[in-house]
């Protein structure tokens, strides 16, 4: 089975502090029913008051962070599905909890994980 990234950033979840509420527990839910299908391999948010370093081969750690990734933050999951097509469905019920689009990427096969 493949692992699929499934994700949107927070500037795409535009809600009412009373909506944030109900899709707190909608989103809540759908990660439950993961689990429960035992598709879930791990999820959550970027905590986006820790600023990103780099850390160098040699343990050097300096701020900042790639150019392409300056604004990585949002909501994350990482489900292991049987094909594409269930990853989109899962996309749509995460869509439909958050109420964003979510981005599906597919991560490539390696044995070891």
């Amino acid at each position: 089975m493949t692992k699929y990234l499934i994700s949107f950033p927070s500037a795409a979840m535009v809600v009412s502090e009373e909506e944030l509420q109900a899709a707190s527990v909608a989103s809540r839910a759908v990660v439950q029913d993961a689990k429960d299908a035992g598709v879930w391999v791990f999820g959550g948010g970027i905590n986006e008051s820790i600023p990103p370093v780099m850390v160098d081969g040699d343990g050097t750690v300096r701020e900042g962070t790639y150019p392409q990734t300056a604004h990585l933050e949002g909501g994350y999951s990482v489900l292991e599905l049987p094909s594409y097509d269930a990853a989109l469905e899962w996309a749509a019920k995460l869509a439909a909890a958050c109420r964003c689009a979510q981005e599906v990427r597919a991560f490539a096969f390696d044995p070891a994980s």
